[in-house]
C-alpha cells in the first residue's frame, strides 16, 4: 500500500505565478529513485518535509492544550516531545527490510521517519488523546498498536498510532506519514529507564534482567492504575463539595 499521496491543487494562486515561475518539483523529490546520500540537498529537502508534518500536528496539539489549560479542570497533556530518525537508523532499517536504498522506497516503507510522542498524566488521558487525534477530519489514521491492551513480551506498554498528515505548498498537498506515541507518566519513565539500559549493554539484556523489567513495568501498571484511582476520588470530592456549596450555602 502506498500510504503516501499527492494532490494537485488546481488554480490555486494562479496570480502568483509569471511566465518564467515553475512549479516546485516536491512530488519529484519524494518519489525520486536517486539513491540516498544524507549529504546531498534532495535528502535535506525530504527531512524538511517530515519536520513539516511534525510541525503541523504539533501546532494542532498545541491549540487543543491552549483549550484544556483555559476552558477545562485540568490538561490532560503533561508534555509532547517530536524527532526525526537519523540517517544511520533509517538506511539500518532499510537495509533490514530489505528495500532499495532510494528516496521512494524510503518513505513507502520506513514508517516513523518523523515520530512524536504525547506523555499524558493518567492512563485514561491517553483515551482522550486518542479521540481527539481521530476527530482530526484532515489526519488520516493508517495503522494502530495498542500495546496497553496486548502488552509486549518486555512489559512495554504505550498506544502508537501511524497517520498521514497533509502538508500544504504552492502547487500540491503532501501527505506525510508520521508515528505518533501516546503514553502515561508512568509509561514513559519505564520505557526510557528501558532503552537506556539496553543501549548501554549493546540493545540486549540477559534473561534474569529482562525479567526483572517486566515485573517492574508490572508494578509501574499497578501505580498508573492507583493513581487514576486517586485521581478520580479527588475530582469525585471535589464534584461533591461544589454540589454542597450550590446547594446549601446561604445567598
Amino acid at each position: 500500500m502506498m500510504y503516501l499521496k499527492t494532490q494537485l491543487i488546481k488554480g490555486k494562486n494562479k496570480s502568483m505565478k509569471t511566465k518564467n515561475e515553475k512549479p516546485m518539483p516536491i512530488n519529484n523529490i519524494i518519489t525520486s529513485s536517486k539513491p540516498i546520500n544524507p549529504q546531498d540537498e534532495q535528502y535535506r529537502k525530504v527531512m524538511l518535509i517530515y519536520k513539516l508534518a511534525l510541525k503541523s500536528l504539533e501546532t494542532k496539539l498545541n491549540i487543543i492544550e491552549e483549550e484544556f489549560k483555559n476552558f477545562f479542570p485540568r490538561n490532560p497533556i503533561d508534555h509532547i516531545s517530536t524527532r526525526i530518525k537519523s540517517p544511520e537508523s533509517i538506511l539500518n532499517k532499510m537495509r533490514k527490510k530489505s528495500c532499495q536504498l532510494t528516496y521512494k522506497d524510503m518513505m513507502e516503507n520506513i514508517n516513523d521517519i518523523a515520530g512524536m510522542r504525547i506523555v499524558c498524566s493518567f492512563e485514561n488521558d491517553i483515551d482522550t488523546i486518542i479521540e481527539i487525534l481521530e476527530s482530526f477530519s484532515d489526519i488520516e489514521i493508517l495503522k494502530r498498536k495498542n500495546y496497553i491492551q496486548n502488552v509486549k513480551e518486555s512489559g512495554y506498554r504505550s498506544y502508537h498510532l501511524l497517520v498521514n498528515v497533509p502538508i500544504n505548498f504552492l502547487q500540491e498537498v503532501i501527505y506525510v506519514k508520521v508515528e505518533i506515541q501516546v503514553r502515561s507518566i508512568g509509561m514513559h519513565f519505564w520505557a526510557s529507564l528501558e532503552h537506556q539500559l539496553k543501549y548501554k549493554t549493546d540493545n540486549s539484556l540477559s534473561p534474569s534482567n529482562s525479567r526483572e523489567l517486566v515485573k517492574y513495568a508490572k508494578a509501574i501498571a499497578k501505580i498508573d492504575k492507583n493513581m487514576l484511582a486517586l485521581n478520580a476520588k479527588k475530582e469525585y470530592e471535589y464534584i461533591c463539595t461544589y454540589v454542597y456549596y450550590i446547594l446549601f450555602s446561604k445567598h
